[in-house]
């Protein structure tokens, strides 16, 4: 396939993994590591067609400021597919917790995928829950599909919440829609809400206000797949390293804001 039909792909996904969508687009851009103005059309139409996805934003920012576009690209790639923040969130949640869920998010699904002592509570955000629902009953894990309307009784009856964060930035973090709610209700009732945020999550100030701004640009709010939840609604943030600050998780962000995708 050719690379620009590669990167067409990935720029039309939805509902897929950021972090492998991110992973296809990099292949593309590598191949046409060696055309600039290419490389640099390629990110911005990446990033405008992606605007919730960290990962995208992440490579594409990263390649752009490489002195080596497609070495990056590679490298990226390779840092995306080793990600160790499902198995560090795996490790750090309690023993026997009761833990809601929104969807199928991928890094949350191989963590709780790992453990055989947790019930899942899987709000069925968008209709998106029933594939985390098989997963875990083929795993042979204890799991409950939640209805959208049951979201506020199923954050009641949990331990944990944990939302996975689509990308993180000074200002919050993108999540599934319906999580600002459930991390609302948590707050109000004491239950403490984590956010995981993988390698790509994390983005500097200059990337994340431009995210942020294409997000707005998007006609009704409350048909959008995800949405902004402010950070002082998180308790935990788990990183590849496991539990940390918010400091400690904005100090990672592993690219800088480059003009080319800050500037429209």
């Amino acid at each position: 396939m050719h690379p620009f039909e590669r990167l067409r792909m990935a720029a039309r996904a939805g509902g897929e993994d950021p972090s492998l969508v991110a992973r296809q687009a990099a292949s593309a851009l590598a191949a046409i590591a060696g055309e600039p103005a290419a490389v640099v059309t390629a990110c911005r139409r990446l990033v405008d067609r992606q605007p919730a996805s960290g990962p995208v934003w992440w490579l594409a920012a990263r390649v752009l400021a490489a002195a080596d576009p497609g070495n990056e690209a590679w490298r990226s790639a390779d840092e995306l597919r080793h990600d160790p923040t499902a198995r560090a969130l795996a490790d750090a949640l309690p023993d026997g917790a009761t833990v809601t869920v929104l969807g199928s998010p991928p890094v949350v699904s191989r963590a709780l995928g790992r453990r055989g002592d947790v019930w899942a509570l899987v709000v069925d955000a968008r209709g998106q829950g029933g594939r985390l629902l098989y997963q875990l009953e083929e795993e042979g894990g204890d799991v409950d599909l939640v209805s959208e309307s049951g979201l506020a009784a199923a954050v009641l009856a949990s331990d944990v919440v944990v939302l996975e964060a689509d990308a993180l930035g000074p200002g919050g973090l993108v999540a599934a829609a319906g999580s600002r709610a459930a991390a609302a209700v948590a707050g109000h009732a004491g239950v403490p809400v984590w956010a995981a945020a993988g390698v790509g999550r994390v983005l500097p100030e200059g990337l994340w206000d431009a995210l942020v701004a294409r997000l707005d640009d998007r006609p009704s709010p409350w048909d959008r797949p995800s949405e902004l939840v402010p950070l002082d609604l998180v308790d935990v943030i788990v990183g590849p390293a496991g539990e940390e600050s918010l400091e400690e998780a904005l100090a990672r962000a592993g690219c800088v804001a480059v003009p080319e995708l800050t500037h429209r």
